[in-house]
């Protein structure tokens, strides 16, 4: 791989912060935009949820496709482009989804803001899929991780203020009366979107005329035909589910949406274990599928995505109920940007890890820093007309997650399992208990995920040899959880007729990646590997 150790990139890292920023900034948008788009279009809670399909599921097709050109083709799409050359495309095709969002607002369709949704986020998929390796080489190779540290924290400062932002403009005021949310205009997005069109292109144009190294991989993929052919059941069982679920009369209910949402679900687990049994026998042609260990963690990948995003994006629904509270969708932006901020608070005091440092330091810095970002979260609030002090008592949960870390003591399996068992906890507190208890139980599930993803990541390429590169990609298109179980979560609440018991989904969830942790590490231990040693630097 070409580097840039002894250049200073330092302009160009500050404009690749800025996309991680605004991939945070419209997922953590998301939690407000959904409830504002089902009182709209007079969504069921499953309906609502098909944002985060349509934004989720791009990144899946987006990495299919760029997997299936490159084994055609026979070589790296992105080798042969250079990283900077695919953030470029990535966020022109951004450009793309965001001003065709303002025609599909106009029109009052919510299948054409789907549609705008996700080309916004097959642009995302493009860009994340380049931006990762190129962030490492914008300087010294022993410092990327920093800057991968770096650009997690800002993409998770764009989760935090994405909420309040939106509110702020979808109703003129992030503290709006029921009058103002009834009257609010939908083509108020159009400004948000014009916005967001403009400072893609004009990313896009920096990128382009600035003097950057062409950063590639000097990895060329290896053919595996029966991987593909997995990958390719996959999607098409889903196509197939999907057609199904648009041709069925309304008749039928939700709850033949259920059931095909739960087969959906069966089917990605089935193929891909299916598919693992199969290597263990052959290994020829299966690529980096024939090892367990990535098998287990592809399904780890799309579980933790789908309950990050599941606990925020049924969250408005929930605290419009009377026993949490009742509030409208002008009411929650603070909520869903502590839950956001969760997230940042986690992945801040996971960055103090990467740096050298002494003993002391790093002790009084992993208990102090995530402290500070819980400051910063209460300050934009304070700043944006919000009253945070019903937010004070959340400092209690930031204690029992540091209080976690230090016992993990940066384990990746001890500290994923310590995760998994407290998100268990938290959901049941919160399924057992409602009001503002209730509420920051299920918030504390953004602390919980928060760590996760270098811990699932790094213990699924662990021993995968020159398959690492094949397998990272492989982890990376499960992010198709994002677009399975949160409309999962939607339906079975329609079915219920309640949104808090559908919190059961997070329970099973966390019991998964907790279990994950526990096979994985005898998986590994029965390969040789130390499970006490892995590196979990940098962070989703």
């Amino acid at each position: 791989m070409t580097t840039a150790s002894n250049k200073n990139y330092a302009s160009a890292l500050y404009s690749l912060t800025m996309v991680f920023f605004f991939w945070g900034f419209l997922a953590g948008a998301n939690g407000v935009f959904i409830p504002f788009c089902k009182s709209h279009f007079n969504l069921t809670q499953f309906e609502s949820q098909l944002i985060d399909s349509s934004f989720y599921g791009a990144y899946y097709i987006g990495s299919l496709l760029l997997y299936l050109y490159s084994s055609r083709v026979g070589y790296d799409f992105l080798n042969r482009i250079g990283y900077k050359k695919g953030i470029i495309y990535g966020l022109l095709i951004s450009v793309v989804g965001a001003v065709g969002m303002i025609p599909a607002v106009n029109s009052t369709q919510y299948i054409f803001i789907l549609m705008a949704f996700f080309v916004i986020a097959l642009g995302f998929s493009l860009q994340q899929t380049a931006a990762n390796p190129f962030a490492v080489a914008l300087g010294d190779p022993a410092t990327g991780a920093h800057r991968l540290s770096l650009a997690g924290g800002i993409n998770s400062f764009g989760t935090t203020i994405g909420p309040i932002i939106i509110t702020l403009i979808l109703f003129g005021t992030v503290v709006a009366t029921p009058d103002q949310v009834a009257n609010a205009p939908i083509s108020s997005i159009n400004i948000l979107y014009i916005i967001l069109a403009g400072v893609f292109l004009l990313v896009a144009g920096f990128f382009a005329i600035k003097n950057m190294p062409r950063v590639t991989s000097d990895e060329e993929p290896e053919r595996s035909n029966k991987l593909t052919k997995a990958l390719l059941a996959i999607s098409i069982s889903l196509l197939v589910l999907i057609i199904i679920g648009f041709t069925l009369p309304e008749s039928f209910g939700h709850g033949s949406t259920l059931a095909l949402l739960v087969i959906a679900l069966l089917m990605v687990v089935t193929i891909l274990f299916r598919s693992n049994n199969a290597a263990q026998k052959d290994g020829s042609g299966w690529g980096a599928m024939k090892y367990p260990q990535l098998t287990l963690g592809m399904l780890a990948i799309f579980v933790y995505v789908g309950v990050e995003v599941t606990i925020q994006s049924n969250l408005g629904a929930l605290l419009k109920t009377p026993e949490f509270g009742g509030y409208d969708e002008s009411q929650i932006s603070h909520f869903i940007s502590l839950y956001w901020g969760s997230l940042m608070i986690g992945r801040w005091m996971g960055a103090v890890t990467v740096f050298k440092m002494s003993k002391r330091m790093r002790t009084l810095l992993s208990v102090a820093v995530p402290y500070l970002a819980f400051a910063a979260i209460l300050t934009v609030n304070r700043i944006s007309g919000r009253d945070v002090s019903d937010l004070y008592i959340y400092a209690i949960c930031i204690a029992v997650m540091i209080a976690a870390n230090f016992w993990a003591q940066a384990k990746p399996a001890k500290l994923l399992m310590a995760l998994g068992i407290l998100g268990i906890m938290t959901m049941l507190i919160g399924l057992h208990t409602d009001g503002k208890i209730g509420i920051f139980a299920f918030i504390s599930g953004g602390l919980v995920c928060s760590i996760m993803w270098p811990s699932i990541f790094a213990l699924s390429i662990t021993g995968l040899g020159k398959y690492t590169s094949q397998g990272s990609a492989l982890l990376i298109m499960m992010i198709l959880g994002g677009a399975i179980i949160p409309p999962l979560q939607g339906s079975i609440a329609d079915v219920l007729h309640n949104i808090h018991l559908s919190y059961w989904v997070p329970v099973a969830c966390f019991a998964y990646l907790a279990f994950f942790a526990w096979k994985v590490s005898g998986i590994l231990k029965k390969q040789g590997y130390d499970i006490e040693n892995i590196n979990t630097e940098g962070g989703h």
